[in-house]
């Protein structure tokens, strides 16, 4: 197998996995330490290759999770485009941050997402959700540094490497 399709498929893996892993349940006081899987792996690749995410492939991941997990159409789409969107702008400086100052950018991008998130359902007519709504992000930040170095370390086994 040549090298491109190698990493075409380690690039559609990640995202995949990253459907899989929402779609995981956990226990009822555990759900709220879920962190946002596809936003990170997103996130990971925005960083790593910005020519292989775009907004088109943000929207359309974001779709498939709506779908699969049963959220409003365009739920997911808007937030993980907007995440994108952010990502790309300033990809050029977030990709040589230490690693405490890229996992607070990450902490920034994700608490973005659940201000979207509470914008669209407050607008939809939801109640306000309730505090622990707001733990996700930081569980989120303090798994990017793992992600990240275990996304980036089996790349390196792989030998997928950008052209």
């Amino acid at each position: 197998m040549n090298k491109t399709r190698v990493r075409q498929l380690w690039f559609a893996a990640t995202l995949l996995l990253s459907l899989v892993l929402m779609l995981i349940p956990l226990p009822g006081p555990l759900t709220p330490y879920k962190p946002y899987w596809p936003a990170l792996v997103l996130l990971y690749w925005c960083l790593q290759s910005g020519d292989r995410v775009g907004l088109g492939l943000a929207f359309c991941l974001g779709l498939g999770a709506d779908l699969f997990d049963g959220m409003l159409l365009g739920e997911q789409a808007l937030r993980l485009t907007a995440m994108v969107f952010i990502a790309l702008r300033f990809r050029s400086r977030l990709r040589f941050f230490p690693m405490w100052q890229q996992t607070l950018a990450v902490l920034g991008f994700l608490l973005n997402d659940r201000v979207l998130l509470l914008l669209v359902r407050v607008l939809g007519g939801d109640p306000l959700p309730p505090a622990d709504f707001w733990i996700s992000p930081f569980v989120g930040a303090a798994l990017w540094p793992f992600l990240f170095l275990i996304l980036d370390d089996l790349r390196a086994r792989l030998r997928i490497h950008e052209a």
